[in-house]
C-alpha cells in the first residue's frame, strides 16, 4: 500500500482506479505560486506513478477558477519567487513552477483537466498539458503573460503549440486574450464542454473507463504517444514492436482474451 500524499492547500480523492485532485485557494483564484498548489501537484503526480492501482487523475479547481497561475500581486511586490535578482527569479523558476512542467510531462497517469473556470496564465497552461480538457459554460483561458511584460516562464509556448499548432498557439500568447468555452471547443483545446453542474460527473465517466483497462498497457500507451512526438518513425516501430511482445506476455492480455472470447467483463489486475 502506498501512502496518499499529504496535500495542504488541495484535497485528494481516491476512487477505484482513479483519484481527483482539487485545488482549495478560491481566496487567491486557485493560484500557483503564494501557496503550495505546486507541492500539492507535483507530490501527488510521483504518488500517482509509483501507485499501480491509479490509471487517471483529474485535476480541477474549488470556486470560480480553475487557476489564475501566478499571484500577480507578488509579482508586483517581488515576493516570493518573483523576488531577488535575475539569476534568483531564474532559479526560483526552475525549482518552482518548472516542476509542474516537468512533472505533467513525465505523468505515466491519464491526466483530466475538469476546468470548473477560469484558467489563466500558467492555469491555462497547466490544462495543456493534462491529457483531456473537459470545461463547461464557466471555462475561460488566457495566454495572458504578455499582457503583464513577461512569457510564459513554466514552458506553456512549448505545449500550447503542439495542442492547437503554431499559428493559433502564436495568436494567443502574442494577443494575451481571453477566450471563451465555445472558442476553445472549436479550436480543439476541450474535448468537450458540458453544463457546470455535469462537469466532475463528465470527467469522472472518463476516468473510470481509463481506470478499467489493463492499467500496465494503458500507461505504455501514454508512454509511446510521448516518445512518438520525438522520434522518427523507423526508431519508433522498433520501440513498439519490443513493448507489444511484452504486453503478449502478460497476464492482463490473456484476461482480455478470454474476456472478449467468451463476452465476459475481465478484471485486471496490472501484470
Amino acid at each position: 500500500m502506498i501512502q496518499t500524499p499529504l496535500v495542504n492547500d488541495a484535497s485528494l480523492t481516491v476512487k477505484d482506479g482513479y483519484a481527483i485532485l482539487r485545488f482549495e485557494r478560491d481566496d487567491l483564484r486557485n493560484a500557483l505560486t503564494g501557496t503550495t498548489l505546486i507541492d500539492d501537484l507535483c507530490s501527488t503526480l510521483d504518488w500517482a506513478n509509483a501507485n499501480k492501482a491509479i490509471s487517471c487523475l483529474i485535476i480541477t479547481g474549488a470556486g470560480k477558477a480553475f487557476s489564475s497561475g501566478g499571484n500577480v500581486k507578488d509579482m508586483r511586490d517581488k515576493q516570493g519567487m518573483f523576488g531577488g535578482t535575475p539569476a534568483e527569479i531564474s532559479e526560483s523558476y526552475r525549482n518552482g513552477i518548472q516542476r509542474i512542467s516537468r512533472a505533467m510531462h513525465s505523468a505515466e497517469i491519464v491526466t483530466i483537466a475538469a476546468v470548473n473556470g477560469a484558467a489563466v496564465g500558467a492555469g491555462f497552461d497547466l490544462c495543456s498539458m493534462s491529457d483531456l480538457r473537459i470545461g463547461c459554460e464557466h471555462t475561460r483561458f488566457g495566454e495572458t503573460f504578455i499582457n503583464l511584460g513577461i512569457i510564459p516562464g513554466d514552458g506553456g509556448a512549448w505545449f500550447l503549440q503542439r495542442l492547437v499548432g503554431y499559428q493559433r498557439a502564436a495568436e494567443l500568447t502574442f494577443s494575451g486574450r481571453i477566450i471563451d468555452s465555445a472558442e476553445a471547443l472549436s479550436m480543439g483545446l476541450l474535448l468537450e464542454c458540458v453544463a457546470a453542474e455535469d462537469l466532475m460527473a463528465t470527467a469522472e465517466r472518463y476516468a473510470a473507463s481509463y481506470a478499467s483497462k489493463p492499467p500496465q498497457a494503458l500507461r505504455l500507451s501514454k508512454r509511446l504517444m510521448k516518445a512518438a512526438q520525438r522520434q522518427e518513425l523507423g526508431d519508433f516501430l522498433d520501440v513498439c514492436a519490443d513493448v507489444q511482445a511484452q504486453c503478449h506476455h502478460t497476464a492482463d492480455h490473456q484476461r482480455a482474451l478470454d474476456a472478449f472470447l467468451n463476452k465476459t467483463i475481465a478484471k485486471f489486475e496490472g501484470n
